[in-house]
């Protein structure tokens, strides 16, 4: 019970503890508070007072400056006002002026119509005067035509008179009739007129046949000076050096099989004779030729020669030949300054690198064709880029025609517009050797620049046989013309000469007796560059003192 009621005395302390402290805090606040409010109303009052005396000063400066503007104002407008009315008594002034000049004008006008007026009436009289004139003069005139053509009837008539007894006199002097004299002397004329025009051609084809071998000399010797080169000599057989006389043995092998197997690997004829340390491989054709030469050397320089080596080394010989073929292909391409060229075309030029002409390296011919038509075309003024390009690959046919059918001129032209050329590319390359007429300047380019590479002392041999059967052919077509007494080739057949009869051939008809010859020996014969014809005509007077 003492602790309940203890307990109770101590809450009811703390009530009024709590009670105490309560009104305590409030009595304090509010008294603060109070403080707050009265010294914020002081603080608004003299904010108060001094936003009035801002405004106060802010009125009286915004009075000052509007009567500083209004001064201003004024002091423009009595300005502007002054302008205007300096421009307005210069309107009037104008306006004065322009009244004056408008005076003067109509007083011009009136003058310009009084001075057309009399125009009008000096043109009046004028055109009746005219008239009046014209009228003379017809009647004259035609008076005088009557007479003139009165005058004119008789003199016609006694012309026709004395025409008339002059053709009878000629008539019965020359026992001819007008008409069959008409037709002597026409038929006369035509004879001199045809010898004078004959002979005239003569002298015009001998001065322009003078003038273009002189220029085409100077632009070829140009061309071929630029373009000067060796020549090398090939021939269809291959000679092999061997360190000693006692690897022919290893090479036949046992019963002759090693060289066999060569032999049917490589499609040559390898030749053991007593030639020492030395073998031969002989072939025409000229790629089997150097795989056989290749692979017999790396057998050599290996030691083992055996038929499934032999089989290895010129599988791998052909590979790399192959190689070998397209690396030179497109030097030459880089060489002749011919890029964009398709990768068939190239692997095509590196053959040609193992194809010979008349012992002429084909590569090597194509190549100097190639930079002798761009210094021709360069010349002349046409497309180089033609020119050269269809001079590097105007023999591309002969790197298959082993394998098509048809002229190799035909054979390039078709592979060239298979493979993207364009076609006065195509058109040069078949034209180079006359299947196709040429066309273009630059196909004949093309074919001069074949001529001279091939023509060229020293860049091509051909057999005895061959050379004679030319030579013969040559003095074959001269004899077949009439009034050819005897003919003679020479200079290795690159010039023919023709004597003739006098007496059946005038000097003008020798002039065309050498052009039809060499129309015919272009349509019948094939030969390399150019060939000379020379008709001699040779008349002699022999008489004897006794």
């Amino acid at each position: 019970m003492d602790i309940t009621v203890l307990a109770f005395g101590v809450l009811v302390g703390a009530i009024l503890a709590a009670a105490a402290t309560f009104f305590y805090t409030r009595w304090h606040l509010e008294g603060r508070a109070d403080a707050s409010v009265r010294r914020s109303q002081a603080e608004a009052e003299r904010i108060l007072a001094e936003a009035e005396g801002r405004r106060r000063d802010a009125a009286i400066e915004a009075k000052d400056e509007a009567i500083r503007l209004r001064a201003d104002l004024d002091r423009e407008l009595t300005q502007r006002r002054k302008e205007i009315e300096r421009i307005e008594r210069r309107i009037e002034q104008k306006e004065e002026t322009i009244d004056q000049k408008n005076v003067a004008l109509d007083g011009r006008e009136g003058q310009l119509r009084r001075k057309e007026q009399e125009i009008a009436r000096t043109r009046d009289a004028w055109e009746v005067d005219l008239s009046r004139a014209k009228e003379a003069w017809d009647h004259e005139l035609a008076r005088a035509r009557e007479a003139w053509q009165v005058e004119k009837t008789r003199e016609q008539a006694e012309l026709d008179q004395a025409r008339n007894r002059h053709l009878a006199e000629l008539e019965r002097v020359s026992g001819l009739t007008a008409e069959q004299a008409r037709d002597e002397l026409v038929r006369e004329v035509e004879d001199e007129a045809r010898v004078m025009a004959t002979r005239r051609l003569h002298e015009l084809e001998v001065e322009l046949q003078e003038e273009v071998d002189r220029r085409s000399r100077k632009m070829l010797a140009t061309a071929i000076q630029r373009i000067a080169s060796d020549y090398v000599a090939e021939t269809t057989i291959s000679t092999i050096p061997l360190p000693s006389d006692d690897m022919k043995g290893r090479i036949i092998g046992r019963e002759g099989r090693n060289i066999r197997a060569l032999e049917q690997a490589t499609g040559v004829d390898l030749i053991v004779d007593d030639t020492p340390e030395a073998v031969t491989v002989s072939a025409f054709d000229p790629v089997r030729r150097e795989v056989a030469k290749r692979s017999l050397l790396k057998l050599l320089q290996d030691g083992r020669i055996h038929p499934t080596r032999i089989e290895e080394i010129v599988q791998k010989t052909r590979v790399e030949l192959e190689q070998v073929m397209r690396e030179e292909g497109e030097k030459v391409a880089y060489e002749a300054n011919v890029p964009g060229l398709h990768p068939d075309l190239i692997k095509l030029l590196g053959r040609l690198k193992f194809r010979t002409s008349y012992g002429q390296n084909v590569l090597a011919h194509s190549l100097e064709s190639s930079l002798i038509a761009a210094a021709i075309a360069a010349e002349l003024g046409a497309d180089v880029g033609v020119a050269k390009t269809a001079g590097l690959l105007h023999d591309i046919g002969k790197a298959v025609d082993h394998e098509v059918e048809g002229p190799h001129a035909l054979i390039g032209a078709d592979i060239a517009k298979r493979l993207g050329r364009s076609a006065k590319i195509v058109h040069a390359i078949a034209a180079h050797h006359g299947e196709e007429e040429p066309q273009t300047v630059e196909a004949f380019i093309v074919a001069t620049a074949d001529a001279i590479s091939g023509a060229r002392p020293g860049a091509r041999r051909e057999m005895v046989e061959t050379y004679i059967k030319r030579l013969e052919a040559l003095e074959g077509v001269a004899n077949s013309f009439e009034g050819v007494e005897k003919s003679f080739a020479i200079q290795a057949g690159r010039e023919v000469r023709i004597l003739v009869h006098p007496t059946s051939i005038d000097d003008i008809g020798a002039a065309r007796l050498a052009r039809d010859v060499s129309r015919k020996i272009e349509e019948s014969l094939e030969y390399p560059g150019q060939i000379k014809v020379t008709v001699i005509r040779e008349t002699r007077a022999v008489d004897y003192a006794r």
